[in-house]
């Protein structure tokens, strides 16, 4: 049986430990270069975690109910 709730954790954590990279290198890193980056990149990061987590819940959903239809 396919159990996505391990792939889910994984994008939440990873992109969780991204965020605390982030932060710890914006300490250092404080030009224009890295405003933008933030701004293009990093403000986009949790909406799009939040889509993927999502849609990994959806097709979790949908295994689940195929398997059950299937036994």
């Amino acid at each position: 049986m396919i159990n996505l709730n391990g792939s889910k954790s994984r994008i939440a954590g990873l992109a969780k430990e991204l965020t605390i990279r982030w932060d710890n290198t914006c300490t250092h890193w404080r030009d224009p270069r890295a405003t933008d980056f933030g701004r293009r990149y990093m403000q986009e990061l949790s909406p799009r975690v939040n889509q993927a987590v999502a849609a990994v819940e959806k097709l979790d959903e949908i295994f689940q109910r195929i398997k059950k239809e299937c036994e």
